[in-house]
């Protein structure tokens, strides 16, 4: 039967964070083993990104061998080059003849207004991620899983519930769930930084998301949303959800592609609003290994850990900036 795993039981990925705490950004690096098929699925409006056409089953290229996830918004991009640079140095990437050439596919999430919006990821951040993950790459999975979620990474500077701006936000972060049935295994990995609010996918029980700024209690986006319809408001109020699926079962890049938009399920799921203009939504979705295993079956499964993923997101973050987070709702 399904049994729950640590994502760092995957075989031929290597996870790791880089941050900095004090101004509120970070970025999360999945280095693959070798280029891995990889497709994804963007259905936000406004998506911060690079090397994402490649992915296109038409384009020529069958595999990659990284995925960066960005706080800093379109300023984030910069951390691709330290990633490029960390696999090169290690051999890793298309080869040209004189070099070779790491594909990094990478997203980036808003977290500009939450603390410094004038530091953002760069190349060195980029570099740092990825020794990171080198590093908890020699540790057992359990070892390697601490301190990867909550408050860490892209999720560094992650938050919900922005129909009202920052006045009604709340803290999020990086989130992981993964399972295995059989010899088959699937996980996901998210930065949860939405518009909407966040709900546990089993109960409807919202975890985090909008709050009254006078209360501190719960309102709910959709019911403040459909109020506003005679006085539309601009939603620019920095957003997106950036996430990955990652399975040891083998399927080619176009198959891939159909996995990660089954996988967008799990944000519909999990999160409302979703998929908004002020949102760009984002799900990769990487093949590592050779086990044989149905489509729909991965799809569907990928579905289930990307909402559980979205549910960790929330509620291991931890107080920051002035921001309260689930857990802290729930002790109400």
């Amino acid at each position: 039967m399904i049994q729950e795993i640590f994502i760092t039981e995957i075989e031929h990925i290597k996870i790791g964070n880089a941050e900095d705490e004090k101004n509120a950004t970070g970025c999360t690096v999945i280095l693959a083993d070798h280029g891995s098929p990889t497709g994804v699925d963007i259905r936000g409006g406004g998506p911060a990104s690079r090397e994402t056409a490649l992915l296109n089953p038409t384009a020529a290229n069958d595999g990659i061998h990284a995925i960066l996830l960005s706080g800093g918004s379109a300023f984030g991009l910069d951390a691709a080059g330290g990633v490029m640079e960390f696999l090169e140095e290690k051999d890793i990437g298309f080869p040209v003849g004189i070099t070779k050439v790491p594909i990094v596919s990478t997203s980036c999430l808003f977290d500009l207004t939450v603390a410094n919006h004038k530091v953002r990821p760069d190349k060195a951040m980029g570099y740092k991620a990825c020794e990171d993950a080198w590093n908890r790459s020699k540790h057992s999975p359990k070892e390697a899983i601490l301190g990867l979620e909550g408050n860490h990474g892209a999720g560094t500077g992650a938050t919900v519930g922005k129909f009202l701006g920052e006045k009604g936000m709340m803290k999020s972060g990086l989130g992981t769930f993964a399972v295995q049935l059989g010899d088959l295994k699937v996980g996901a990995i998210v930065a949860v930084n939405a518009l909407g609010d966040v709900f546990d996918y089993k109960t409807n029980k919202k975890l985090a998301g909008l709050c009254n700024p006078e209360t501190g209690e719960f309102l709910d986006s959709e019911t403040a949303f459909y109020e506003s319809y005679q006085n539309p408001k601009n939603l620019f109020t920095g957003n997106t959800t950036i996430g990955a699926i990652i399975t040891n079962a083998s399927f080619t890049k176009t198959e891939m592609t159909k996995i990660a938009q089954m996988a967008q399920n799990g944000y519909a799921r999990s999160i409302r609003p979703i998929h908004t203009t002020a949102d760009g939504d984002s799900i990769y979705a990487m093949s590592t290994g050779k086990i044989n295993a149905d489509l729909n079956l991965v799809g569907t499964l990928s579905s289930t850990v990307m909402a559980e993923a979205v549910k960790r997101a929330v509620l291991t973050a931890t107080p920051a900036y002035g921001l309260k987070t689930a857990s802290q709702m729930q002790k109400k």
